[in-house]
């Protein structure tokens, strides 16, 4: 049997309404000083480095309001596991961090292994051709892309289980 026209439209117009209810996930790659943040594209495919900011008291301020401005389903925090696996010092550093953002917002954390993700992006930055000069100058463009190396993890995860 044929679908009619109309039934074409309405399955069209479903998942358009499904993928309008589909909410972005933001990246943070925690650092001491600054905060690595990126975010995915509506569809939760691809990861792009937002921006860096500052590690101060007015963080939790800036990333709700990028929250909120950007509808975002999920936060993914990367966690700085060693070689082993395990959490070191700075990795209670991040749970303190993750703590406080739960305090202050209802959306989901996740954690996630953030490993290699700052050399990565040190590695990213030199292949595009990035001067040293440039690269040791703005350290936060390092943070934000390693949020996006993250999260972009993340979210091909989540594909191939998906696929499975």
């Amino acid at each position: 049997m044929k679908d009619s026209s109309a039934d074409a439209h309405l399955r069209e117009r479903g998942a358009q309404q499904e993928l309008n209810r589909l909410g972005r996930i933001l990246g943070i790659d925690f650092g001491s000083r600054r905060i690595g943040i990126s975010i995915s594209d509506p569809l939760q495919i691809i990861a792009q480095s937002l921006e860096t900011i500052p590690n101060n008291r007015l963080a939790f301020e800036r990333i709700t309001s990028i929250a909120a401005r950007d509808p975002v389903d999920v936060i993914v925090v990367g966690m700085p596991f060693n070689l082993k696996g395990e959490k070191g010092q700075k990795a209670e550093e991040v749970e303190r961090f993750i703590k406080q953002l739960e305090n202050k917002t209802s959306i989901q954390v996740i954690r996630w292994d953030e490993r290699f993700t700052t050399s990565l992006a040190h590695d990213s930055l030199l292949r595009m051709g990035t001067r040293k000069k440039e690269r040791r100058g703005d350290k936060g463009r390092v943070d934000a892309m390693a949020a996006a190396i993250m999260l972009q993890s993340y979210l091909d995860s989540r594909k191939r289980s998906l696929s499975c």
